[in-house]
């Protein structure tokens, strides 16, 4: 959690605790941030472990993120390989159907003499964004 803390910075925040609360109130404040913290870590262990228990497995804390508790505890390697396979294919479809529609644009920019196509009303032809559909 405060890993990316180093020691200026915790004596830093001490300091303006200090001058925020002053001195009479500073200890008792830390003794209930410490004491929420061990609270807090207590029930995610309890949380960890009734989860472990129900399923069986070891579930750590890190694997409380929703992607990597399927992945991991709920779903076989063969299960998620069998859910993405319907997903990689649309994408490779719609990429490859995305690639095409450039080329034949850029074919219907062309002409003969390398200058653009009108188009029967008199305008020029309009340029194909793949990424704005």
């Amino acid at each position: 959690m405060f890993e990316n803390l180093g020691w200026p910075e915790i004596i830093g925040l001490l300091l303006v605790a200090l001058f925020i609360l002053g001195p009479e109130r500073l200890p008792k404040v830390i003794g209930d941030v410490l004491r929420g913290l061990r609270k807090l870590r207590q029930m995610a262990r309890n949380a960890t472990s009734d989860l472990s228990r129900e399923l069986g497995t070891d579930v750590r804390l890190e694997d409380l993120h929703p992607k990597t508790f399927l992945r991991k505890h709920i779903l076989s390697e063969e299960e998620e390989a069998r859910l993405r396979r319907p997903i990689e294919s649309l994408y490779s479809d719609v990429r490859d159907i995305a690639q095409e529609a450039d080329l034949n644009q850029a074919d219907l920019n062309k002409t003969t003499d390398g200058s653009p196509q009108s188009l029967p009303n008199g305008h020029k032809s309009a340029k194909f964004d793949a990424d704005a559909t």
